[in-house]
């Protein structure tokens, strides 16, 4: 089932979680393959969180044989313990370490894209991060999830009243701390509730790399994303539901399993 509720926004329902990882590997797979065919570059930002469409879209890869020798992948965000240090590749929440885990370790090395196309969000380089997307011709597809409070990536809503959508959408990659609400989600979902041990900090893809992007896919793999989702589709555009903001690209799609669309659809 699916509906139309903007000429650009599409919401999409499937039966099961895993009918969710399954439609977002077909649909990066489709768009490596595409513009294979035309002898194109793909850029995709690409999301930690959810995960589970790694290995469904590497055992494609391999079956297929799909090159990856002309994908860049640029990874939404990172954790951070200090204002100043991303998290240890070698922790087990380092989203890192989870996309070699999840991904480059599963693909065929004649396959798998070199680690210079690898890309990461790092303190202290986030301007040559957004001008090696716009060197590249930017974003052909930004896939991700949809946070508690509607934000994407780690872009959450400002602390501050008065902020335009406009001056959020200017947003680039930056640190920022984390949200108390991001962190006691993630906290239950990743961490058995461990909230004290959630780290306090992250860097992040700005809005305006994310808005940057020809095509928005957004999973929604968790029940408590209806909440969000109401707000980021129903409501007037707003700084404080990030989500909102993706209407301005030129085509998003939402894909959530049953649970999620209840309701909306």
């Amino acid at each position: 089932m699916e509906k139309k509720f903007a000429s650009n926004v599409l919401l999409k329902s499937v039966p099961t979680e895993y009918d969710v990882y399954f439609d977002m590997a077909l649909t990066m797979l489709e768009e490596i393959i595409k513009r294979n065919e035309k002898g194109e570059k793909t850029v995709m930002i690409v999301p930690v969180g959810p995960t589970q469409q790694y290995p469904i879209l590497a055992e494609m890869i391999n079956r297929l044989g799909v090159s990856l020798k002309n994908v860049h992948f640029f990874n939404m965000d990172e954790y951070m313990p200090t204002p100043t240090e991303t998290i240890s590749k070698e922790d087990p929440m380092s989203f890192f370490g989870r996309m070699k885990r999840e991904f480059y370790d599963r693909v065929r090395p004649d396959l798998v894209m070199p680690e210079s196309q690898r890309h990461f969000p790092e303190p202290g380089k986030e301007q040559e991060l957004d001008a090696l997307i716009e060197s590249l011709g930017g974003v052909d597809v930004c896939f991700g999830g949809l946070g508690i409070n509607g934000h994407v990536a780690f872009n959450e809503p400002p602390e501050e009243a008065g902020v335009t959508p406009d001056e959020f959408a200017a947003l680039g990659t930056r640190v920022l701390a984390i949200s108390r609400e991001t962190r006691t989600i993630n906290a239950y979902g990743y961490q058995r509730g461990d909230l004290y041990g959630m780290p306090e900090w992250c860097i992040t893809l700005g809005m305006k790399q994310i808005l940057s992007a020809k095509k928005v896919y957004i999973a929604l793999n968790r029940p408590w994303q209806n909440g969000p989702l109401k707000h980021t589709i129903l409501d007037a555009e707003s700084a404080y539901v990030p989500a909102s903001l993706l209407r301005r690209c030129p085509e998003v799609i939402f894909c959530g399993m049953e649970d999620v669309t209840k309701g909306i659809l």
